[in-house]
């Protein structure tokens, strides 16, 4: 079993739309796709869970992890965890990796902050040079990316120094998954 990793800079770079062009241009990929996020929009309390987690149904609902089923996914997970408690959730779904495993399936996720608990086999940061906002997360790993996506493949810009010699590739949306990017991942994932 192989594990992708999608992060990036910051919100609305176009991460899903990498992880859902990727699911769409390896047809021959039993994928298993995993949003993590830290948005927790209900109240807080002390007894409250350190993460929830929703399986995705139907391909149609409008979600991120709707998107990853319209793709061709075979199973969507959306993840949420509270800020700083990663870990809890951890369990869960390194359980979900190992059965994702077991029926011979891949898994790709879209996340910054897995990448604290997993080594993944093909790891992609997205970058827009025109948005200035990095999150710290993103800074973290950027020496662990394979390659990175740029929209425009213009110069690099809010604090994105550390991927320099690394692979890069264009993204001109709506496009986001070149055949490039589709052959690069392709021959990674053979290598594993």
């Amino acid at each position: 079993m192989a594990i992708v990793v999608v992060g990036g800079q910051t919100r609305n770079v176009g991460k899903t739309s990498v992880v859902a062009g990727l699911i769409r241009a390896l047809p021959e990929v039993p994928w298993v796709a995993f949003k993590v996020t830290h948005h927790w929009h209900e109240a807080v309390s002390g007894d409250e869970p350190a993460f929830a987690v929703l399986e995705e149904r139907e391909g149609g609902a409008g979600s991120d992890s709707a998107r990853y089923l319209q793709a061709g996914a075979v199973r969507s997970f959306w993840v949420r965890t509270r800020e700083g408690r990663m870990a809890e959730a951890m369990p869960w779904l390194q359980a979900e990796f190992a059965r994702a495993q077991a029926a011979g399936q891949q898994v790709i996720v879209e996340s910054n902050s897995i990448l604290e608990f997993v080594r993944p086999d093909v790891y992609l940061t997205v970058i827009d040079p025109t948005v200035e906002d990095c999150k710290e997360s993103a800074r973290r790993y950027l020496e662990r990316a394979n390659a990175v996506l740029v929209a425009g493949l213009s110069g690099l810009s809010g604090g994105m120094e550390g991927v320099e010699g690394r692979p890069r590739f264009a993204m001109r949306p709506p496009e986001y998954v070149t055949a490039e990017v589709a052959d690069f991942v392709r021959a990674r994932l053979r290598g594993v």
